[in-house]
């Protein structure tokens, strides 16, 4: 696990520990060492913890003026033991939303377990969110995962891009790539 590195090519654009109001201003990282890990497994130094001790995050991208968020996710989601979504919302998305953050990207493809325990921290962020017009959408989730996901109830909450195959979502720039997922979340896979 440690040589999946978070996505980088858009750090000409945005740089979270750049960003006076990310959660991550000020943090630095160290490339040569690896503090942080999933179980047993050392993850790559660029990942961000915000309180799971198997889940971590890489915020790729804020435009504040558009109210976007891009999140990439690694790790094992477990609501069931650790609570995941409680750190999620209260540590990390609750500070965005604060900044007038009200749509959610959420990339999932090295999400490689989910254990879902209620639904309501989710249920709370979406009503956070949607009288601002706000979403969230997960992108390139494992089909096990939406599965767990659709039978804890959370579709109701997150639209999940529903295609045969992943989403190519690094051939984009950040604001294209949220362009795209607006003009089609009618396509996608909700309640």
């Amino acid at each position: 696990m440690h040589t999946i590195e978070p996505y980088w090519k858009w750090r000409d654009i945005y740089q979270a520990e750049l960003d006076e109001l990310s959660p991550f201003f000020g943090q630095t990282y160290n490339e040569f060492e690896f503090t942080d890990k999933i179980y047993n497994y050392v993850i790559h130094p660029q990942w961000d913890s915000f309180g799971s001790e198997t889940l971590y995050v890489k915020l790729l991208y804020v435009n504040y003026k558009k109210h976007t968020a891009i999140i990439e996710l690694i790790g094992e989601w477990n609501d069931c033991i650790g609570n995941d979504i409680m750190f999620f919302k209260r540590d990390f998305i609750e500070i965005l939303i604060n900044h007038g953050i009200t749509k959610f990207v959420l990339i999932g493809e090295n999400i490689l377990e989910f254990f879902a325990e209620h639904e309501d921290y989710y249920q709370e962020w979406h009503d956070d969110i949607v009288a601002e017009g706000g979403w969230i959408i997960a992108l390139n989730f494992r089909e096990h995962i939406m599965e767990e996901m659709i039978q804890a109830n959370i579709h109701h909450y997150i639209y999940f891009f529903n295609d045969d195959e992943q989403m190519n979502w690094r051939k984009f720039k950040p604001h294209h790539l949220i362009d795209f997922l607006e003009q089609n979340k009618t396509k996608l896979l909700h309640e």
